[in-house]
């Protein structure tokens, strides 16, 4: 967009809203027959605006590492301005960036093979800068027509070293996705999740919500595991988004996976916002449609502004150009913040062998088990050319003995199969389980690298009690465990935020921008035996971005789950979002509990589950993208009632007494009458007489003004009478 500005007027923006002030809000094509577009049509700035504000670390460092990238910029345009080099010119190696496409519809065929392989053609030929339609580039612009080294190339192998097309295709259920949570980039939310980032550009094509186009993660903003772009599906040639279906939103979206910025600078028309481009004219705001000129009041006179440039909300079809200085920052980007892509083999096609029997994972055990045996079993894939049938599987404990596995079957090339072993047994405590597998049909496996996979286990002993206040020094405590599916934010210690002590476990739910994940936060197993009663108490501290008065809105949640079946599935006994969980006003900042005041008790019955089989308690988490869970003060505690008194139902303690006695009946008496203490002569020398209201089981009687000997109690209900002798010393 234009700047033209020093390198410390550049610098000074990132202080100015105007950078998130956001814009890219975009089109118009929600219904699949509608094909027009009103509006913004980018939702890059809108989403890295919302995880900025929620999260000040992450603002901080953003705008830090923005800073020092471009002071580097300025210092690299200085110096080719000195030698004279050409920025953003053609010599040098081509940079070739390996490409996946998810598409991720409720029938994803919908996009063809033939619709990517013109989007990836309009892709390469944009950044090449030899796009067809460069020829209607204007005579005084065309010294501003950038060429790119960046290419673009299909994946070739998947992570797990498959043959693929580079095109992969998934079915959901969901009817739309939002630019705001990353949705379509998790299994868990209907979508799919990312190719390993570090080595694929993943770019996702589904339906967008609300009117968005498409949207970008620039390279600095974290979430590693949500990296990368997506564009409504429509906006691929041969879409049905008239003006906006020649392939060239991906092209912007790319722009900004690269850390190219809006032309207009997002500054709301103000004219003093930037792209952090010096050969990009300034201009107010986004364009939309096509025109022989234009100016605006940040450019009025001249050539006017660059309404061509891909950076732009143009039509398709007048979307022409990257600038020299586009081009020269995307590529700079590319080596400072995601050159692993340039050494990813995504590309390369992958050799198949003969024997070739891939170990893809661990069914049993899962990292926690519930017993000290467990059957181990993983699943295998036949790589190889030549039908499988026989395989040595094996596992190790802690590095310990080999112990094998003989399978005999018939598995043809690309078919799985599951290998159950014989049960082994652990001791109490943490593990380290290695399989592994050799001499497929009596041979040597032509790729070692996918015959080997590592987990850890654990397995303690039942407790029945528990007092945890995360003041130790691990986290998990031993005996607990996290579930955290998506590999993000989840369960963790915090020190200096606490209801007791100096630590408690965090959900950062203000920074988690990956709505709808669920997060377990696992206790001991417990084994409620030989106890009358049990309860789990504990102290919550939960917080919201939005208030609680708003309706309709998707709150945190938090629940305290039992397994019966150690987590294969649970039933809830406590659920809390909204008003019924949130323990202070609603704050646009982040969280952290001031005082006791901003922290509640809360407490579950476990009786019904004394005498039951084992079972396992979870917290459970679930996002969209609040204000912060806190957790403190983990209690079970289990009572047990003295069994003369359950025999009796009636007793009378110390026997014999110095002073004082309690009567105590099990269980509440609701119609007991009173109490009388009687002497060995039959004189009554105390009494209390129930009242109205609920029901007692405890009394306690002063003796210290009678002498020592024989008395009795008498305890009168509506038609009993029961009687209980004591001594007085």
């Amino acid at each position: 967009m234009c700047t033209h500005k020093t390198l410390n007027q550049t610098m000074t923006y990132k202080y100015i809203p105007i950078l998130l002030m956001l814009t890219c809000s975009f089109l118009s094509l929600l219904a699949q027959d509608q094909n027009t577009i009103k509006g913004d049509h980018c939702g890059t700035m809108a989403r890295l605006d919302a995880k900025l504000e929620h999260d000040p670390v992450l603002k901080a460092s953003y705008y830090k590492q923005l800073d020092a990238f471009n002071e580097a910029m300025q210092t690299k345009a200085r110096r080719n301005k000195q030698e004279g080099d050409d920025i953003g010119g053609a010599s040098g190696a081509v940079y070739t960036i390996p490409v996946v496409f998810h598409i991720v519809l409720a029938n994803p065929f919908q996009v063809s093979d033939a619709q990517v392989m013109e989007q990836l053609k309009v892709l390469n030929e944009d950044f090449a800068g030899n796009a067809p339609d460069s020829i209607n580039i204007p005579g005084y612009f065309k010294p501003l027509h950038g060429k790119s080294k960046m290419q673009f190339c299909l994946a070739q192998r998947t992570p797990d070293g498959y043959a693929t097309t580079g095109i992969d295709r998934v079915i959901t259920s969901r009817p739309s996705f939002s630019s705001t949570n990353d949705a379509v980039k998790h299994n868990q939310t209907g979508g799919v999740d990312i190719w390993d980032g570090d080595k694929y550009l993943n770019i996702w094509i589904c339906v967008l919500s609300n009117n968005v186009l498409g949207y970008a993660t620039f390279p600095t903003e974290g979430d590693v595991n949500n990296q990368g772009v997506v564009v409504h599906y429509q906006s691929l040639p041969g879409g049905t988004l008239a003006n906006y279906n020649g392939g060239k939103a991906l092209t912007h979206e790319v722009g900004h996976y690269f850390d190219l910025y809006h032309i207009w600078g997002d500054d709301n028309g103000s004219c003093s916002g930037t792209d952090y481009i010096d050969d990009t004219p300034n201009q107010t705001n986004a364009s939309f449609g096509c025109y022989v000129l234009k100016t605006d009041a940040c450019t009025p006179g001249g050539n006017g502004i660059l309404f061509q440039d891909y950076m732009d909300y143009s039509y398709d079809q007048c979307l022409l150009l990257f600038t020299p200085e586009q081009d020269d920052r995307m590529e700079s980007a590319l080596l400072t913040y995601r050159s692993s892509l340039l050494t990813s083999n995504a590309c390369t096609p992958v050799i198949v062998y003969p024997l070739d029997v891939h170990l893809k994972n661990i069914l049993t055990p899962s990292k926690r088990i519930c017993t000290t045996t467990f059957f181990p079993a993983v699943t295998i894939r036949n790589k190889g050319t030549d039908p499988l049938k026989s395989l040595i599987a094996g596992i190790r404990i802690d590095n310990g003995t080999n112990i094998y596995y003989t399978w005999n079957g018939t598995l043809a090339t690309l078919d799985t199969t599951t290998i159950h072993m014989n049960a082994l047994t652990v001791s109490p405590g943490m593990h380290t389980v290695e399989f592994f597998i050799n001499t497929p049909n009596g041979g040597i496996d032509q790729d070692k690298n996918n015959d080997t996979l590592k987990s850890t286990l654990q397995y303690y002993e039942p407790v029945q009690t528990v007092n945890e206040s995360f003041e130790g020094n691990v986290f998990p405590p031993p005996g607990w465990d996290i579930i955290n599916s998506d590999a993000a934010i989840t369960w963790e210690k915090i020190t200096g935020s606490a209801r007791t002590g100096n630590a408690s476990a965090l959900l950062r739910t203000f920074n988690y921008t990956n709505t709808d994940q669920q997060d377990y936060m696992r206790l001991p197993q417990l084994e409620l035996a030989h106890m009358d009663s049990a309860f789990l108490s504990f102290q919550v501290a939960a917080g919201s971005y939005t208030s609680t008065n708003v309706a309709g809105n998707n709150w945190d949640t938090l629940e305290v789950l039992i397994s019966h079946d150690c987590g294969l599935t649970y039933n809830s006994l406590y659920k809390k979002w909204g008003a019924s969980l949130v323990t202070t006003d609603a704050k646009n900042s982040f969280f952290v509990p001031a005082s006791a005041a901003q922290w509640r008790k809360d407490s579950i019955d476990l009786t019904p589950y004394i005498n039951n089989p084992k079972i396992l308690l979870a917290f459970r988490s679930t996002n969209e993208f609040e204000n912060n869970i806190y957790i403190d003060d983990i209690k079970i505690r289990s009572f047990t009632i003295n069994p003369n008194l359950k025999a009796k139902g009636f007793l009378v303690t110390p026997n014999p007494a110095k002073s004082n006695i309690q009567v105590q009946f099990y269980p509440n008496t609701a119609d007991l009458k009173s109490i009388q203490i009687v002497s060995s002569t039959g004189q009554k020398i105390a009494e209390i007489n129930m009242k109205p209201g609920p029901a007692n089981n405890l009394y306690a009687f002063d003796l210290n003004n009678y002498p020592g000997g024989v008395y009795f109690v008498r305890a009168i209900f509506s038609n009993n009478v029961l009687v209980q002798k004591f001594f007085k010393e």
